[in-house]
């Protein structure tokens, strides 16, 4: 067992944490800890500031020929841009907003619903976060035939398995980049090798994967990936990859009204223009943290200090836990480079409720059951336990506040 490491990478924390107002919090008579972070993190007063600066000073529908309105196409412009710079796209015309991840991955399925053919395959995981798994199950009634991967008893997927299901009539291959309960970073250099064999696009849920580590859609070779703006400091907004000329291809569900084309023919409705002046704050905040000659390079920078910084928090906290007998942590060993800073255990005597009530009358924020990777609690055999207790490393937190959990949990 590794000694509890007290070299402490260098980042910004205390300015981090002044730019956060709920770490100002208090519960019974002590501060917040939020390790909540994989259901959403806290947000930066400057995001906040951008909400609440559009509602005073630019509210107006898109497309008009007046000055709010104009900011408004501004705004709209503006962060398509910036999260296209965000996963390293090709262009603007990539990207596209929804209301959040599983409603963009439904209107996705229901596309490639009438695009395919009976008969054709898709393979899902055991892994993965229901919204990846949900959409694409619901395609059997269309006569597609839906296949999952194994779920291996360390956490990780069996790529032997994956490789057995592939054949000419698979479509698509739907996988998370990073489990929202295990913290296992699948390994999709294989993937994506494995389905350009067969020609099958890859789909990735990256919601888990962008708070933690730089993405770059045109290296990884994805055709299609999704994230949530409220995974990494920002508003509740969901984002659609498509690879230049994909989505064109696709039978979306779509108004007479609206522009046919990418990124517009899966947008329906009016956006929330506020929380897309959040976004767009919230990438410009990452970046304020890195160094470079662009938005590019900066935010790269950033996120690889991010990583850095994450990574030894969760290590703290994971050498902590296995110190711990009545604790036994589910997922990869966090000695193994594909993981993310997310840790997930069970208590051999209390329930995953008990041991989250127990920490938030302390006033550390954690939680307790399936976190909607209910496949993945089956498989394990937790599920009639009441799942897991799940803790997440955030940029914000602090090596005191991990010592602190641990201390409440051994108390337990």
């Amino acid at each position: 067992m590794s000694k509890i490491s007290s070299e402490i990478p260098v980042f910004p924390t205390a300015n981090v944490r002044k730019a956060f107002p709920a770490l100002s919090r208090t519960h019974n008579d002590q501060p917040l800890v939020f390790l909540d972070g994989p259901a959403g993190s806290q947000v930066p007063e400057s995001v906040i500031s951008a909400v609440s600066d559009y509602y005073k000073n630019s509210n107006a529908n898109s497309h008009g020929q007046f000055i709010t309105s104009r900011e408004t196409d501004r705004i709209i412009d503006q962060t398509r841009e910036k999260m296209a710079t965000f996963l390293g796209a090709e262009v603007p015309q990539t990207i596209s907003f929804g209301a959040n991840m599983t409603t963009l991955n439904f209107a996705l399925a229901r596309a490639m619903g009438r695009y395919f053919q009976p008969g054709d395959e898709i393979i899902i995981t055991q892994l993965d976060h229901e919204s990846n798994r949900g959409p694409w199950l619901s395609l059997r009634e269309k006569g597609i035939t839906v296949r999952e991967i194994r779920l291996q008893d360390n956490g990780t997927l069996d790529y032997d398995h994956f490789e057995s299901l592939l054949n000419e009539k698979t479509r698509l291959v739907a996988i998370g980049y990073s489990s929202n309960i295990l913290g296992t970073v699948n390994q999709l250099s294989k993937v994506r090798k494995m389905t350009y064999q067969y020609g099958a696009w890859m789909l990735v849920d990256a919601v888990h994967y962008t708070p933690h580590f730089s993405v770059n859609v045109q290296t990884l070779g994805c055709d299609f990936l999704l994230c949530s703006a409220y995974k990494f400091y920002g508003p509740h907004v969901g984002f659609l990859y498509a690879r230049p000329g994909l989505l064109d291809q696709l039978p979306t569900d779509r108004l007479r009204t609206q522009y046919q084309q990418a990124p517009h023919s899966i947008e329906t409705g009016t956006f929330n223009h506020a929380a897309l002046a959040g976004v767009s704050a919230a990438i410009d905040f990452i970046a304020a943290l890195g160094e470079g000659n662009n938005l590019r390079e900066k935010l790269v920078s950033a996120m690889q200090a991010v990583q850095i910084k994450e990574h030894f928090l969760a290590e703290r906290l994971y050498d902590g836990l296995k110190m711990i007998k009545q604790l036994e942590i589910k997922g990869p060993s966090f000695y193994n480079k594909y993981r993310a800073p997310t840790i997930s255990f069970l208590h051999k005597n209390k329930s995953a409720e008990m041991v989250c009530k127990a920490l938030a009358e302390k006033g550390i924020c954690a939680w307790n059951g399936h976190f909607y990777a209910i496949r993945a609690v089956e498989v394990m055999g937790v599920l009639e336990l009441g799942g897991l207790t799940r803790m997440g490393i955030s940029m914000y937190n602090t090596a005191e506040e991990i010592d602190r959990t641990l201390a409440v949990l051994n108390e337990l």
